[in-house]
């Protein structure tokens, strides 16, 4: 069953027939390395139609960023500066760190400020990427070019016989797919994204040479999947998935990447001759229904929402790039290794605890509609910035299911660990999903388990997060936060008598007034999201009051000591 075309892709299908494309070289973003990088999220324009400044967001430049190339064991120091008009965040995407590091919503850079996260790089090598997860404001801050990939290499990668001469044959392949409206701006919140870019290049070629090369592909779409193989249907070797290497390459002629996944593949060209041709390509036509940029999402009387049908990628095998093979390199890569390490799975009997996050979608809101088009919540859950999903204990070792009661495909992304799967459906995973991930995606009546250890960071106040990774359903509420908490400390937050004590008003403007109902509180400290102690006060009394009237808003922490434990409390300020 087929909607009528919108007014937006009549629009967009005039705009695009109007202009006649050339193959254009394919942008490698420049680099960053050493232990300080230097960010800038910035206003700016890019030239994506001739003849038309469309209005863009990037770090360093005016769309998407710097590659950053770290090696593991290195302290680092990452200054992000915000230009926006409006607030922002950077999130590590993968990135094992304290969560006070991580750069979820509760990390907020307001306009002008930086913000300025150190950290060991604990991760192995494998590519990564760093992208705004500010609440509702992802998906635009994305789509207008906030984006960046990150390689960390480390000794043992290194031991390989692999490409990884950056742009020359190791290159990184950031592919997302856009709307633009009859303005030739940037469109958001809409099926009708049927613009292919690679590195924010349209119509993208690269000079592959005559041998072994490696491509890091990322999928940086708001919502669309990608069935990624080549036009000659040849074969290629996945090497990597979101966390690391595989224990050996895997051969095959496709790989599929949600939102948020990467892969690292090696493509062998010393076959080809000299001035050949082939495409990357997406073999949308063979994903399964109910993933978004397959043929068909929802029912015959449950359609996901205006545009999707109208759109002429889903569905469809398109081509994403096109390789020209020109002479070999000195020194090439000529041969495919035959095993890496051996992946370090953690066994099932090990885990200790179980839980379930269930998506639903909102029926009181949407009907059956929202089957397809939601808003979803996890566990009848829509996300607070203020409130603690979960609570999980210092190397602990769990295991997960995620339960997908919807019409739609959602890629599950968690921060801080990775996390092999378990099974699909009761079904030992396949060899693409062998190895550590972060994001999965988990399609219509699936059941995906995964076991992982929460291992190495623990905080009582601040949390990490956990999502659907399409971008307008992670902006609509489908998250939830995690406490990791240390109980072998003798200072964690006493959660017992947490409810005893009262902090109003929330969200507040001027003071915040403290209430204990039953111990004296003995002092308290008032603290930002980056760790910045704004205010002390010894009390020793039941109540006290804070002026916040010159702060600015956002989330902040109160600490508070009683003669019983330590307790903490999340505020708003709004000024």
């Amino acid at each position: 069953m087929f909607k009528h075309p919108s007014v937006l892709s009549i629009l967009l299908a005039l705009s695009i027939t109007s202009l006649s494309f050339a193959q254009t070289p394919l942008f490698i973003p420049d680099t960053l390395s050493g232990t300080v990088f230097n960010l800038t999220a910035q206003v700016s324009t890019k030239v994506f139609y001739t003849g038309f400044n469309t209005p863009t967001y990037g770090y360093n430049g005016n769309f998407l960023g710097p590659t950053l190339i770290i090696k593991k064991g290195d302290s680092i120091t990452l200054n992000v500066k915000n230009n926006l008009p409006a607030a922002t965040t950077v999130h590590w995407h993968g990135f094992h760190v304290a969560p006070e590091n991580d750069g979820g919503p509760h990390q907020i850079i307001v306009p002008t400020a930086t913000w300025s996260p150190s950290f060991k790089m604990l991760n192995d090598a494998s590519t990564f990427w760093y992208h705004p997860h500010g609440e509702g404001k992802t998906e635009i801050q994305i789509s207008r070019g906030l984006a960046g990939m990150i390689i960390v290499r480390d000794s043992t990668e290194a031991t390989y016989a692999l490409p990884r001469r950056y742009g020359i044959d190791d290159f990184p392949l950031i592919v997302q797919s856009r709307a633009f409206d009859i303005l030739n701006q940037i469109a958001t919140a809409t099926h009708e994204d049927s613009v292919i870019m690679v590195n924010g290049t349209m119509d993208p070629y690269l000079q592959v040479p005559k041998q072994v090369v490696r491509l890091r592909l990322l999928n940086a779409s708001a919502d669309r999947s990608y069935y990624f193989g080549l036009s000659d249907s040849s074969n290629f070797y996945l090497i990597g998935t979101d966390g690391g290497l595989l224990a050996q390459p895997y051969t095959t002629k496709r790989v599929r990447l949600s939102t948020g996944e990467r892969a690292e593949i090696l493509v062998d060209f010393s076959a080809d001759s000299v001035g050949q041709q082939k495409y990357l390509m997406s073999y949308a036509s063979e994903l399964d229904h109910g993933i978004i940029g397959a043929d068909s999402v929802g029912t015959s009387t449950i359609l996901i929402a205006e545009g999707y049908y109208d759109n002429p990628l889903n569905g469809a095998d398109f081509n994403i790039l096109r390789f020209d093979v020109i002479a070999a390199t000195p020194n090439p890569i000529t041969s495919i290794p035959t095993a890496f390490a051996p992946i370090a799975a953690i066994p099932t009997a090990s885990a200790t605890v179980t839980r379930s996050l269930r998506f639903f979608p909102d029926t009181v809101l949407s009907g059956n509609q929202g089957y397809v088009d939601g808003p979803f919540f996890i566990n009848d859950e829509e996300f607070h910035m203020d409130s603690i999903n979960q609570v999980v204990y210092l190397n602990d070792i769990e295991i997960w299911s995620i339960i997908n009661h919807t019409m739609v495909a959602h890629p599950f992304h968690i921060h801080d660990i990775l996390f092999t799967v378990v099974d699909i459906n009761g079904i030992a995973p396949p060899p693409e999903h062998s190895g550590w991930k972060d994001v999965m995606l988990v399609k219509p009546n699936d059941t995906l388990r995964f076991i992982t250890q929460f291992k190495t960071f623990a905080d009582h106040f601040v949390p990490y997060m956990y999502h659907c990774h399409l971008l307008h359903h992670e902006d609509e509420g489908m998250m939830g936060t995690f406490l990791v908490i240390d109980s072998t400390l003798n200072s964690i937050t006493d959660f017992s008598i947490s409810n005893t004590v009262l902090t109003f008003p929330n969200p507040a403007t001027d003071n915040v007034e403290i209430l204990s109902s039953k111990h004296i509180l003995n002092s308290v400290a008032l603290y930002n999201t980056f760790g910045q102690k704004l205010d002390y006060q010894i009390i020793n009394n039941y109540t006290a009051k804070l002026n916040v009237r010159n702060y600015p808003a956002g989330i902040y922490l109160l600490y508070i000591n009683t003669p019983k434990g330590n307790i903490s409390k999340k505020i708003i300020i709004s000024n």
